[in-house]
């Protein structure tokens, strides 16, 4: 997995890319969102438009994420979900947990 961070108006926006999947996947993911917890960035879109393969253990680490973001007061939602992912989001029902976007922009509009 490859993560690349920017910010617009006030929201973190984590690009993720490639296979997510746990292991050290885990470890950057969560590593990166309690550096934005300490910075006091808590509203964070994750987009997954360039993401080609997630496993259990990548939705585990979502999930992590999403309970450090909503404990600190802020949020993680879903950004171009792929086909693939959106059925996996369904079949787990996770689908009701997280909120999901077609657009960056929609995202960020959600957090005002």
């Amino acid at each position: 997995m490859n993560l690349n961070e920017r910010e617009i108006d006030g929201v973190v926006v984590l690009e993720l890319s490639g296979k997510v999947m746990g292991g050290p996947d885990a470890s950057l993911l969560s590593e990166k969102l309690h550096q934005l917890v300490d910075l006091k960035k808590t509203r964070v879109i994750a987009d997954l438009g360039k993401v080609s393969w997630l496993n259990s253990s990548g939705l585990g680490i979502l999930i992590g994420g999403l309970t450090t973001m909503r404990n600190s007061g802020g949020d993680l939602k879903l950004v171009n979900v792929t086909g693939k992912i959106e059925s996996l989001l369904i079949i787990t029902k996770l689908i009701k947990v997280f909120e999901t976007f077609q657009t960056i922009e929609e995202a960020v509009n959600s957090f005002k």
